[in-house]
């Protein structure tokens, strides 16, 4: 080998060495990091570091490739499960809004939107109506089959978006692997959550959000409410029939029919001279077909004379108004309000018939448009109640019970419990729902004038609040009501809930009636029954 080669050859042998790393210089093995790699000192950092790539990753998995179209009877839906702190499930129907159903309690809800009709599938029901009767069987099937296919949709899903950003984030198979598998018993734990939690009789009260004057005809009537609704599965078919039908043509879309079987009243109270709830209750009263509306009072702020001409609109609601005296309204306003039309004032117990039901009343007994008025405080409540009580039982040993027991207080109208099934008041600006110890039903009115004048001076508007009422005609019985509630001022949103008494559920025992209260002295001193629900009632002073 001649020179030059072995000097090539050494040069090359120099680069390899000056290239090799100095066995001191190697890394110790309990010390080697590559990237992706744990740290050992670590394991909780390292465990809770998988769990959050699991959840994300099963987050993101969810939200971009969990959906699932499926065809539910004459509709084209999606079904996606999304993470929730309160579950439930939620139906999206553009463009009327949401049905929201509290049908389970888990950190997953199911979300349902309804993307078009059909117009092929459609045309087939509208050309044979008598598809309809079989509509349900159809649905209830192809909801079992879209909710199996959603569930393992749900699994690729979470797992796929596990692992892809376990990859990301780790650089090792294993450990995205490992985070696939975390992302699937997250999944499971929450199915099972859901299972265990499973409402079936969710949609008897379900909460509309939405276009206000849509809600009724996808809700249902209170008579398919009450004798109707039986299972989940059925109930969401005949939902589902009921949208198909809003969606048929505007030619046909379905209006409101009130079930011809039932006296609706429309429960108000507190509009403290807020224009726009003359217009709202109109509204309602044509929408619902309202038979009687009632008033709990505190329609005025100071009870003026000057505010009298604000009442006048009472007379042209379309339906008979039935007033009593709040302690924002003076004797001044209730003569205004006695002698105007189609308006009735109650007071000291008196008793009207009206759309067929006995309605008995009591004025507040005291005047406290201001706090520089001392109120008497509840002992005054108390024993104007007590003359509401005596009325009541002067009716009942006549053969002549009332059905419906007003006064703007709750403290008041307490006293007539046992001697009326219904029992309605105010002055609290929020709703309460309560059963009184001999088995009244007290229900308390939000104001439907969102708090009035006052509303502007509040960091947080108060919400306009209503309730329609179904009874009865015949039994005079509570069956189903709905509340309604309105944005307060600056705020655009309209909730519809359906609610029943626990005896219109389905397989619950009838509620015995109200027992009657024993004869005894007038104006009992004993302690105000307040309702057994919600917050006390507020000082008078204070609305």
């Amino acid at each position: 080998m001649g020179p030059m080669a072995r000097g090539a050859r050494s040069r090359r042998q120099r680069k390899r060495q000056s290239l090799s790393p100095h066995p001191g210089d190697l890394p110790r093995p309990g010390n080697l990091l590559t990237p992706g790699s744990d740290i050992p000192h670590h394991p909780v950092r390292s465990a809770l570091g998988l769990a959050a790539v699991a959840v994300l990753g099963a987050w993101l998995g969810l939200l971009l490739i969990g959906t699932v179209r499926t065809p539910v009877g004459p509709m084209d839906t999606t079904m996606a499960l999304r993470p929730s702190l309160t579950g439930g499930t939620r139906i999206t129907v553009p463009p009327l809004g949401d049905l929201e159903l509290s049908s389970h309690s888990a950190p997953v809800r199911l979300q349902v939107d309804v993307d078009r009709l059909d117009p092929v599938r459609s045309q087939a029901l509208v050309d044979h109506p008598e598809r309809f009767a079989g509509l349900q069987a159809e649905v209830t099937h192809d909801i079992t089959r879209g909710a199996l296919g959603l569930a393992l949709h749900s699994c690729v899903a979470v797992a796929s978006g596990a692992v892809a950003l376990g990859l990301v984030v780790h650089r090792r198979p294993r450990r995205a692997l490992a985070a696939g598998g975390l992302a699937l018993s997250l999944l499971a734990t929450s199915a099972g959550a859901a299972y265990a939690t499973w409402n079936p009789q969710s949609v008897l009260e379900p909460k509309f959000s939405g276009l206000l004057s849509s809600a009724p005809s996808v809700v249902g009537t209170a008579r398919a409410i009450v004798s109707e609704f039986d299972v989940y599965q059925k109930e969401l078919a005949r939902l589902v029939t009921n949208v198909t039908k809003l969606y048929d043509a505007t030619s046909t879309l379905p209006a409101y029919r009130p079930d011809p079987t039932t006296i609706r009243v429309l429960h108000v109270s507190d509009i403290h001279l807020n224009p726009a709830a003359w217009r709202i209750i109109a509204s309602l009263v044509k929408q619902y077909r309202i038979n009687v509306i009632v008033d709990t009072g505190d329609t005025m702020d100071h009870g003026s004379a000057a505010e009298n001409h604000f009442l006048d609109p009472v007379s042209t609601l379309g339906a008979p108004y039935v007033w009593v005296r709040g302690n924002h309204d003076s004797r001044t306003t209730q003569k205004y309000l006695a002698g105007r039309d189609n308006v009735t004032v109650l007071d000291n117990g008196e008793v009207t018939g009206i759309a067929g039901l006995r309605i008995a009343g009591v004025g507040d007994p005291q005047f406290t448009p201001d706090r520089s008025v001392v109120p008497a405080g509840d002992p005054a409540e108390r024993t104007a109640g007590g003359r509401l009580a005596d009325a009541l039982r002067t009716e009942r040993l006549a053969g002549r019970p009332a059905d419906l027991a007003l006064s703007h207080n709750p403290a008041a109208v307490t006293e007539a419990d046992g001697l009326v099934p219904l029992a309605l008041a105010g002055h609290l600006h929020h709703r309460e729902n309560s059963t009184l110890p001999r088995g009244t039903r007290l229900m308390v009115q939000g104001s439907t004038g969102g708090g009035g004048l006052r509303a502007v001076q509040n960091k947080k508007p108060e919400p306009v609040q209503a309730s329609v009422l179904y009874l009865g005609r015949r039994t005079k019985q509570l069956q189903a009501w709905d509340e309604i509630t309105l944005g307060g001022l600056g705020l655009a949103r309209a909730e519809v809930s359906r609610h029943l008494p626990h005896a219109s559920r389905p397989g619950a025992t009838p509620t015995p009636t109200p027992t009657p209260t024993p004869a005894g002295p007038p104006h009992s001193s004993g302690p105000a029954v307040r309702p057994s629900s919600g917050a006390e009632p507020r000082p008078p002073s204070g609305h």
